[in-house]
């Protein structure tokens, strides 16, 4: 994964808004991506946030935080804790969570490429469970071929998503949008606005890809807390 320093935005952010741009200037700026014929499979318009069926996914402005379906049950938050693993029965996903951190240069740091069964959570924001939006980022690629999260953009409005913590505690989280944003126009204050109730956004690269830029944009995962065990 590697950034270019002309389209780095300015170091002094808050937490949030660092993660954003992160997403926007690292993980869409990946460049190691191996010769997967097609590529990874890319969301259906049915499946944005809010679309009707047969609706057109494309890349949206920067707009309030999307709302989750008010037919969701209300879960009590969970306390802060440190991710173990997290599990999308729907793509056989089952990987070790890290944490990471900042880098040397005060940028979120991402999973090593090397590790294709391994995803990050960022230690300084929102715990999955606790109310507000947790972020969960990982490859969709790697110099080997397809990574952890290669099939993320197939996930359906419905799935489960499962992210076990430190605690001994299970949130599990339920999908009810997948879009695909792109880099230079990814509505940072909507993926990850608080919504009021604990959710999680899950995002690995996605859109269009060329050897001399890699992938255009980021494929998003909008899901909801509706257990924790």
């Amino acid at each position: 994964m590697t950034e270019d320093e002309s389209e780095r935005p300015p170091r002094r952010r808050s937490p949030w808004g660092a993660i954003a741009l992160v997403m926007l200037t690292g993980l869409a700026m990946m460049r190691n991506g191996a010769d997967v014929g097609a590529g990874p499979p890319q969301p259906a318009a049915a499946a944005a946030v809010g679309a009707p069926a047969g609706a057109t996914v494309a890349p949206q402005a920067d707009r309030a935080p999307a709302e989750a379906p008010t037919a969701a049950p209300e879960v009590e938050a969970l306390e802060h804790s440190s991710v173990q693993r997290i599990r999308i029965p729907s793509i056989g996903v089952d990987a070790p969570v890290m944490t990471v951190g900042l880098d040397a240069t005060g940028w979120i740091d991402a999973p090593p490429p090397q590790e294709k069964n391994l995803a990050g959570w960022y230690l300084n924001g929102i715990s999955p469970g606790q109310r507000g939006s947790a972020v969960i980022v990982g490859h969709v690629d790697n110099a080997q071929g397809p990574a952890v999260f290669y099939g993320l953009g197939s996930v359906q409005k419905g799935g489960r998503i499962e992210v076990a913590r430190y605690d001994g505690r299970t949130a599990v989280f339920e999908v009810y949008g997948v879009e695909v944003f792109s880099k230079n126009a990814f509505p940072g204050a909507r993926v990850y606005g608080d919504t009021g109730q604990p959710e999680l956004r899950v995002i690995t690269c996605g859109g269009g890809y060329s050897k001399a830029r890699g992938y255009d944009g980021n494929v998003v995962v909008f899901a909801r807390m509706v257990e924790a065990r």
